[in-house]
Formats: structure tokens, C-alpha cells, sequence
């Protein structure tokens, strides 16, 4: 199989269970069509009764996740060890026994931050003649490829080609890579990434302390640009509590971790054994954290930080966050085309942890609105209508949920700039109904484009950040 081949149907040829070439298998097409046949003719028998029923499973849905969601607060705020090297054991590894590191770089249409990307890898600790950095440039990216190629730098980079053919994906790009790549670890950074400076050497230390079953190790993310505006502030808010709360809770819980699009270390034997990336999968990295961890491979939150760029415009952000939201929906999908082997494999806990971080959080930022509106009804004095549709059974766990669950969403993210030292996103954290509004509009975007374009890659523009914000990084702490 050439390079080319195994980075567009490895995994489809491996593991044809585990890919999203297609969105759904044989079986789940003629559950879905059951279902909505069946969901049609109660509409046509009695509608009012089966809203009632669509309400009530929703609620259900919601009082679920948020028992997940505080399952993991309480987790988190009782302390969660993650993989911590210190500066001194970091720099103590002598250079000669340092395994050759694979870095991958997917650059697409990002002429203008190239020279920024290969300025922040150079300021990466590592002997040079141990580093395999490949920038990953899409053929027929001209522009990109020019401004790749006139770089000067003390770094040792191989420019790969990555062709047309097959879906335009990150990792249809990142298994082409990998095909030529030397390393026996390996990572990605994105054109925008900022690592701190000894990330690798904390890798490799902490892969030698932790049990050979631990294959990969997933830093934390955070923003350069977190006070742009207010997108920013949401964006970077919502970021810290994850990484710095809820994540490493998760990978203590057993997960399965739904990994980073970068700073994700992983052994590359074990990257080979498992079929590598799904190509078709357009969030490539939540879907590998759940196939490492259905495998057998343990994934743990190391404990150091890449920084990246926060998406400052309304636009490009929806465009971001639907393709995330695609590709958490492609692979609840996918790993659920047979229930009851996943739930052998993972065991009931992390099969919950599975469903509730991964499936409902794309379901439910798609129901919110019907929510919202029923709430505004009752506020603008149709409460006749809203009672008809939600009896008392339906409407006072929904109304906790409102309440509640709005309230944790806040307290959740002003625990997270409290745990990252950032008292100046005080302000967006409680506008955060705002920021839940936008992800509604993302994922409606993203079930749309799961019908019509499910392996379409829509490409986040990145660049966009202001200079002062750019030269004025503010790393997290904790």
C-alpha cells in the first residue's frame, strides 16, 4: 500500500468498524429510518402526546449530563494528579538519550503565519539532530508552499506534499505524514501553536515514568490572545476549565479522553497498530482518544501548555465549532454501531463518561433553543401553551435543569480562570448564556453539513488576532 492509500483507508482497510467513510452503518440507517417513520406516525395520531414524550427524553437527556457534569466537578475539585515533570528533571535527560521526536505541522492557505509557526517550534529544548519536523502543505497550496520554502531557520524542516486525492482532512495530511515520518514519538502542532519550550523533553520523561499501557499524553490548551474581544474571552474561558479541570478529571475517571487537535504525544508504534487517523473524520483527535482507550491504551493529561489562537471572529468560529460538533457526532456514530461490544470494551463508566462528553454535547447545545423559547413563552405570558406541552413531570426537572444547570455552566468556568489566574474574564464567564446561544447556531450548522458533507474539512482562519495581543502571551498557572 503506497503512503498515499494508507493515509486515506488505512483505518477504513484495518478497521472498516472504526471509520466514518460512511456516517452510518446498515443497521443504524434502518434504525434511523424506523425511527423516524415511527416518530411520524405518533406525530399523525397524537401530537400533542408525543411532544410531551420528545420533551420529557430531552429533559431526561439534560438531568443526565448535568449529573455527569458534576460527577466530574466533584472529581476535579478533590485533586487530579496529571503527568508533572519538573523544569529539573526535564533539562536532566541527557541529549543522547533522547528517542528522535516526530513533529507534524498541517499548514493550509497560512502563508502569512508560517514564519511565526517555525519561530515558535525553534524555541522548543531539543537537540535539533533529534527533531523530524515535517510541515504538512496540501499540494496544490502554492502560496503556502513559496512561503515555506523561503524560510530561513536553524531548524532541520522537510516540506511533504501532501496530494489532492481522497478527502482534504488534517488527518489525511497528518497519516501522510506519518508514513514518512522517523520518529518513535510523535505530535502534531498547528500552524498557530505556541509550546513552552521543554513540552517534549516532559513528554519523553513522562513516558518513561508511567506504565508501558500509557500511550498517549495530551498538554494542556490555552489562548496567546484571551482579551481580543469578547469571543475570545468566551472562547478562552470555556478552554481553561476544560484543560485545566474537567479533562484531566475525565482522564482520571478512565475516559475515554476525547484528545486535542495538537499537543497530543503519542508512542508511534502504537499510532501504526491502531491504523492511525481517521481520514474522514473531521475531529480526528476526540475520535483517536476513544479508539486508544477501546484498544487497551491508557491516555493521561500532560502536565504543560501549548498556546494557541483564540478564534476572535463570529463567522470563523461558527465555522470552527460546527466542525467540531460534526466530528463528535461522526464518532458517537461510529463507535456506537455495536453498543454492547463498546460497553465490553470501555465497561459501564467509561461508556457513560463516553456518551455524556462526547454524544449529548452536540444533542444539546441542538435542543437548547426549543428550551430557551419555551422559557421566553412563559415569560411573555403564553404559559396556557407551555403548560399544554409540558405537564408538571416535564416542566420542574426541566426548570432544575435551567436553573441549575445554568448555574454550574457559570461556576464551572469561574473556577476555571480562578484555577488559570485570568480575574479579567470575570465578565465573559457570566455572559456565558450568550456563548451557549452561539454554540446552538454551530451545531445546527454541523447536523446540516453531517447530512450533506460529513468528510467536508472547513478550514479555520487563523492570523486574525491582534499584534499587541501577539506579542503579549499570558500564560495560564495551576
Amino acid at each position: 500500500m503506497t503512503p498515499l492509500e494508507r493515509s486515506i483507508n488505512g483505518l477504513r482497510l484495518q478497521s472498516p468498524e472504526m471509520s466514518a467513510h460512511r456516517t452510518l452503518s446498515p443497521a443504524q440507517t434502518w434504525i434511523a429510518a424506523f425511527g423516524l417513520a415511527l416518530l411520524a406516525a405518533a406525530f399523525a395520531v397524537d401530537a400533542r402526546r408525543t411532544l410531551i414524550v420528545l420533551f420529557g427524553l430531552a429533559t431526561a437527556l439534560y438531568l443526565l449530563s448535568l449529573a455527569h457534569r458534576l460527577y466530574l466537578l466533584r472529581t476535579a475539585l478533590r485533586g487530579v494528579a496529571t503527568a508533572a515533570i519538573s523544569d529539573e528533571d526535564a533539562l536532566a535527560l541527557a541529549d543522547e538519550s533522547l528517542p528522535i521526536y516526530t513533529l507534524l505541522v498541517p499548514i493550509y492557505r497560512e502563508a502569512h503565519v508560517v514564519a511565526r509557526t517555525i519561530e515558535a517550534l525553534a524555541g522548543l529544548d531539543y537537540p535539533r539532530d533529534r527533531l523530524d519536523i515535517k510541515l504538512l502543505l496540501e499540494v496544490d497550496d502554492e502560496e503556502t508552499i513559496e512561503a515555506a520554502r523561503t524560510l530561513r531557520s536553524e531548524l532541520r524542516l522537510e516540506l511533504v506534499l501532501v496530494p489532492a486525492e481522497g478527502p482534504r482532512t488534517k488527518p489525511k495530511a497528518c497519516n501522510y505524514g506519518l508514513a514518512l515520518a522517523r520518529g518513535e514519538l510523535v505530535t502534531i502542532y498547528d500552524a498557530e501553536d505556541r509550546p513552552e519550550p521543554l513540552q517534549l523533553r516532559r513528554a519523553v520523561a513522562a513516558f518513561r515514568g508511567l506504565p508501558p499501557s500509557v500511550a498517549c499524553l495530551q498538554a494542556r490548551l490555552s489562548y496567546f490572545n484571551p482579551t481580543q474581544n469578547l469571543i475570545t474571552r468566551w472562547f478562552t474561558a470555556e478552554y481553561d476549565a476544560w484543560f485545566s479541570m474537567l479533562l484531566p478529571a475525565l482522564a482520571h475517571q478512565g475516559g475515554p479522553v476525547p484528545l486535542g487537535g495538537t499537543s497530543m504525544h503519542i508512542k508511534r508504534r502504537t499510532l501504526d497498530r491502531i491504523g492511525g487517523w481517521d481520514a474522514y473524520n473531521v475531529t480526528e483527535d476526540a475520535d483517536l482518544g476513544v479508539r486508544l482507550q477501546r484498544l487497551g491504551y491508557g491516555v493521561e493529561v500532560l502536565d504543560s501548555l501549548t498556546l494557541e489562537e483564540a478564534n476572535s471572529d463570529f463567522v470563523n468560529w461558527v465555522k470552527q465549532r460546527s466542525r467540531w460538533y460534526k466530528g463528535y457526532l461522526q464518532t458517537w456514530l461510529v463507535h456506537m454501531r455495536h453498543p454492547g461490544r463498546l460497553l465490553r470494551e470501555l465497561g459501564w463508566r467509561r461508556f457513560i463518561g463516553f456518551t455524556f462528553a462526547i454524544g449529548s454535547v452536540p444533542v444539546l447545545a441542538l435542543i437548547n433553543p426549543v428550551f430557551w423559547a419555551a422559557t421566553w413563552l412563559w415569560v411573555l405570558g403564553a404559559s396556557g401553551v407551555v403548560a399544554s406541552l409540558l405537564p408538571p413531570v416535564v416542566y420542574y426537572p426541566g426548570l432544575a435543569c435551567l436553573v441549575v444547570g445554568n448555574f454550574v455552566g457559570i461556576y464551572i468556568g469561574l473556577l476555571g480562570i480562578r484555577v488559570t489566574g485570568r480575574p479579567r474574564l470575570l465578565g465573559a464567564v457570566l455572559l456565558f448564556p450568550l456563548y451557549w446561544l452561539m454554540m446552538s447556531i454551530a451545531a445546527i450548522r454541523a447536523l446540516l453539513q453531517l447530512t450533506v458533507a460529513p468528510s467536508f474539512w472547513e478550514k479555520s482562519v487563523h492570523g486574525l488576532d491582534r499584534k499587541d495581543d501577539a506579542r503579549r502571551t499570558e500564560v495560564a498557572v495551576g
